[in-house]
């Protein structure tokens, strides 16, 4: 049975360590889907997370969430001020 389409991923904030210049809080939200990105997004924190974005958006599979294949997490590449996002694909109902 083939999966479902895959509606968007959502980029949750999970965690915000030091001053992240954006200004990121624990529980901001970013939606990517086919039409686009909603919300605000440090380009550097997009531009690492997108492979993984994208790759959720056609239904990739990872083997380290075998127990949770639809929620990856992602720091951002700053080190001194890391963000730390969850990653959740949602399908079409």
């Amino acid at each position: 049975m083939p999966a479902r389409k895959v509606k968007e991923v959502r980029a949750k904030v999970m965690s915000v360590r030091g001053a992240c210049e954006l200004g990121h809080r624990v529980g901001d939200v970013v939606r990517f889907t086919d039409k686009g990105v909603e919300g605000p997004l440090c380009i550097h924190a997009m531009y690492s997370m997108m492979p993984k974005v994208f790759a959720m958006m056609f239904n990739a599979e990872f083997p380290w969430a075998e127990d949770h294949p639809n929620t990856l997490t992602h720091p951002c590449p700053d080190a001194a001020n890391p963000v730390v996002f969850e990653l959740t694909r949602i399908r079409e109902d």
